[in-house]
């Protein structure tokens, strides 16, 4: 009996330190539809500027 009280008694001044839970939220709040312009383009390949993201680990290490 004691120790159900010890328990209530833990949960109560564990609820009056925190609180309780935020809310949840729901998917459809998290996310957002946006339509994309049709001649952006931005994301496109370009094979002239390729050689700006190139990585080789030879050439970082100078080798």
């Amino acid at each position: 009996m004691d120790k159900e009280l010890a328990m209530d008694a833990d949960a109560a001044v564990r609820h009056m330190r925190f609180g309780k839970l935020p809310e949840r939220i729901r998917r459809e709040d998290m996310t957002a539809e946006v339509e994309a312009a049709p001649g952006d383009g931005g994301g496109a390949y370009n094979p002239e500027n390729s050689w700006k993201f190139y990585s080789c680990v030879a050439l970082d290490l100078g080798l």
